[in-house]
C-alpha cells in the first residue's frame, strides 16, 4: 500500500496515511498540503540559522573587527564569489599599486563592503612599488603609461584573468603631481586613459585617474582607519555614540557609533582630521567661506536618498608644521636673530665656538652646529623643557584663535565625547626614547620629557650605546627628541586646544599591528554604490535557483510577512477539507438513507 511519511517531522508528531483511502481529488490536495508544509519548515529554518548567525557572541564584536585587518592567509584566487579592485597610488617619490579583494556583499543596504588587502600564496600583501615619482615625466607625459605597466602587470598577475574585466582600477596622484602646472597634469592622465585600456582589461575611464587633493587625500585616511576599527557598524549596548544632525529640517538626529579623529604629523607637514558631528553656525560670512574649504561632507551609504551615512569631517593639511620642518624654521630664526643682535650690540655669542648660544631645545651639554650660507651658529644644549616650548610656541603662528598665520578655520571639537590617535610625529615622540607610546597622558608625557631635556648628552648617548631605547631611535632622535617632544605638545594644547587633561588620545605606530593605507578609504569610497547594484540585480533575478540569499533573509520582516501568509493558506486549506469531508460525509449519509429506503420497497 502506498504511503506518504512525514519523516521531517520530530518523532512524537510521526504518521502515515494511506492513499488508497483517499479519492484523487482529495490525495493531490493532502500532497500539496504536505509540500507546502515542508516548505515552510525548511524556510523557518534557513531563517533561524540567518538569525542566529548574527546574535552577538562574547567577543564577537572585536572579533568582526579583527578580521577586517588580520586576515593573514592567501587569498583564495580559486573563490569564484571574489570580486576585486586595483588602486595605484602615485606619490611624489615614487609610485605603489595595491590589490584588494572582497566578498560579495551581505545584502545589508546600511553596511560597507567587507574590503580586504589581497595576499599572496606566501601571505605577503600584493603590493609593489617603483621608483621614481610621476611628476618626473612632467616633460614626457607620452611616457605615463609605460612608467604604470611594471605594477599593472603586477596586479594583472595576481587578479584571475576570468576576474579582469570587472575589476575596478583607480589610478590616483597626490603631492607630487599637485606641483605640477595643470596642463602637465592633464597630459599625464591623458596618456593613461588613453594607453592603459590598450594593454589591460581592468574597468577603468577617465573618470577612474585623476589627481587628489589633499583634503580629499585626508578624507581617505580618515575613512580607512574608521573601517579597520569598526567604527562605520551599527552601535551594540556598549558602544560610545554621538548624536548627528544631517542638515535635513525634516530628518532628526541620527545615533551611531563614535568615530575617530586622526592626527598625523611628519617631518614636513601636519594633518587633522575628524568628524563634526552637529551642524555649525558660522559668525561671518569670511568664516563659513573659510569653513566650506576644509569642510567634507559625503555619503558612505549605497544609496544616496538616505542620509543614516552621510558624515561632516573637518580635514586641513598644515605645512611646515612637521617636526623636522619645525626645527629649520626653528634654526632658521636663531641664526636670522643671532646674526641681528650681535651686529647690534658687537658681540660674538654663538658667532663662536668659546661663546655658543645656549639652545633650551638641546639636551643638557650637547653641542651643535647651524650653517647657512656663509655663516655658521655654534649651538649649547641647556635642556629646559619649559623655555622650550615658550620658544616653539611663537611658530604655530596663531592667529584669532586658529593653527595658521593664513586664518586657516578649525571647526569645534567635542572634548567630552571624541577620541582621536597620533601617527608618525605623536608616536615617535612618545615611545622612540621616552618609551611611554600609546594611551596620551600630559603630565605623565610632561614629566618624561623634562627628565629627558635635562639629562647630560654624554649619559643619553651611553643609554643609547646599551640599546635602552626603540629600535628606530638613532643619534638623530636624541638630538632633536627635546624640541619635538615641545613642539608635539603644543601644537596638540596651544595649537589644536585640547585640554590638559583629555583622556581619549592614543599615540600609535599601527592600527592593530598593521599599516593603513589611504587607498584602503579610497577604494571604499569609489566602491560605495557597488552594494546598491548587486542589491539591484538580486530583485531582478526573480526565479533564480539561488534566489534564497542572504540579502533576502535580511529583511527579515518581510520574511515574517511571507511565513505567515504560508501558514495562513496551511490553515485555509485544512478549513477547506474539513468542509470538503463534512460535505462528503452529508453526502454519504444521504445516499446511504436512499439505499436503505431502495431496499425497503424491494423487501417482499
Amino acid at each position: 500500500m502506498a504511503r506518504i511519511t512525514l519523516s521531517c517531522l520530530p518523532a512524537s508528531w510521526y504518521c502515515s496515511v494511506s492513499l488508497l483511502s483517499l479519492n484523487c481529488a482529495t490525495k493531490q490536495r493532502l500532497l500539496f498540503l504536505v509540500l507546502l508544509f515542508i516548505t515552510s519548515i525548511l524556510l523557518l529554518a534557513t531563517y533561524q540559522r540567518q538569525l542566529w548567525g548574527t546574535q552577538h557572541r562574547p567577543g564577537a564584536r572585536v572579533n568582526k573587527y579583527f578580521s577586517i585587518v588580520e586576515s593573514m592567509e592567501a587569498t583564495d584566487i580559486l573563490n569564484s564569489a571574489l570580486n576585486y579592485g586595483i588602486v595605484v597610488d602615485c606619490g611624489s617619490s615614487g609610485s605603489r599599486v595595491f590589490v584588494y579583494y572582497w566578498p560579495p556583499h551581505n545584502g545589508n543596504p546600511h553596511t560597507l563592503l567587507d574590503i580586504r588587502q589581497m595576499r599572496d600564496s606566501d601571505r605577503k600583501p600584493v603590493v609593489k612599488k617603483i621608483k621614481p615619482g610621476i611628476s618626473t615625466l612632467a616633460n614626457t607625459p607620452t611616457q605615463a603609461s609605460d612608467y604604470l605597466e611594471p605594477l599593472l602587470r603586477f596586479a594583472a598577475a595576481h587578479v584571475p584573468t576570468s576576474k579582469h574585466k570587472e575589476t575596478p582600477l583607480y589610478i590616483l596622484c597626490t603631492a607630487g603631481m599637485r606641483l605640477l602646472p595643470e596642463s602637465q597634469q592633464a597630459d599625464i592622465l591623458e596618456d593613461m586613459v588613453m594607453d592603459v585600456p590598450l594593454e589591460f582589461d581592468f574597468l577603468f575611464s577617465r573618470s577612474h585617474a585623476e589627481v587628489i587633493s589633499g583634503k580629499q587625500e585626508g578624507v581617505y585616511a580618515w575613512i580607512g582607519i574608521n573601517f579597520v576599527l569598526g567604527r562605520f557598524d551599527h552601535p551594540d549596548e556598549e558602544d560610545a555614540t554621538v548624536e548627528v544632525t544631517t542638515g535635513s529640517e525634516n530628518q532628526p538626529p541620527i545615533s551611531r557609533r563614535r568615530t575617530v579623529g586622526i592626527m598625523d604629523m611628519g617631518g614636513a607637514s601636519l594633518q587633522i582630521a575628524y568628524e563634526v558631528p552637529s551642524a555649525i553656525t558660522f559668525s561671518s560670512p569670511q568664516e563659513e567661506e573659510a569653513g566650506k574649504s576644509v569642510l567634507a561632507e559625503f555619503n558612505l551609504g549605497c544609496d544616496v536618498e538616505q542620509t543614516q551615512h552621510v558624515y561632516r569631517v573637518y580635514v586641513t593639511t598644515f605645512l611646515g608644521f612637521g617636526g623636522n620642518m619645525a626645527r629649520q624654521r626653528y634654526e632658521d630664526q636663531l641664526v636670522n636673530s643671532t646674526l641681528a643682535k650681535n651686529g647690534f650690540l658687537t658681540t660674538e655669542t654663538g658667532l663662536i665656538e668659546e661663546k655658543p648660544y645656549l639652545d633650551p631645545c638641546l639636551p643638557v651639554s650637547m653641542s651643535d652646529t647651524i650653517t647657512r650660507g656663509n655663516h655658521t651658529l655654534y649651538l649649547r644644549g641647556q635642556g629646559d623643557w619649559s623655555r622650550c616650548q615658550e620658544a616653539v610656541r611663537p611658530f604655530l603662528g596663531l592667529h584669532n584663535g586658529t593653527m595658521s598665520p593664513q586664518g586657516i578655520y578649525q571647526a569645534p571639537i567635542n572634548f567630552s565625547n571624541s577620541e582621536f590617535y597620533g601617527f608618525s610625529e605623536f608616536y615617535y615622540c612618545m615611545e622612540d626614547v621616552l618609551r611611554i607610546g600609546g594611551q596620551y597622558s600630559s603630565d605623565k608625557y610632561a614629566q618624561a620629557a623634562k627628565d629627558y631635556c635635562t639629562t647630560k648628552w654624554s649619559t643619553l648617548k651611553q643609554r643609547l650605546d646599551n640599546q635602552l631605547f626603540s629600535q628606530q631611535a638613532d643619534i638623530s632622535r636624541l638630538k632633536y627628541q627635546c624640541f619635538k617632544s615641545a613642539w608635539m605638545y603644543e601644537v596638540l594644547h596651544s595649537g589644536f586646544r585640547f585640554p590638559s587633561d583629555y583622556p581619549s588620545l592614543k599615540t600609535a605606530q599601527l592600527v592593530y599591528d598593521k599599516e593603513v593605507q589611504w587607498t584602503l578609504g579610497a577604494i571604499l569610497f569609489k566602491t560605495r554604490f557597488l552594494p546598491l547594484r548587486d542589491l539591484q540585480q538580486e530583485t531582478l533575478r526573480q526565479g533564480h535557483p539561488g534566489w534564497l540569499r542572504p540579502s533576502f533573509v535580511y529583511n527579515h520582516h518581510l520574511f515574517s510577512l511571507c511565513l505567515l501568509v504560508v501558514v495562513l493558506a496551511i490553515l485555509l486549506y485544512i478549513l477547506r477539507l474539513r468542509r470538503i469531508h463534512q460535505r462528503e460525509l452529508r453526502q454519504a449519509e444521504a445516499l446511504d438513507l436512499l439505499w436503505a429506503e431502495e431496499g425497503e420497497a424491494l423487501l417482499p
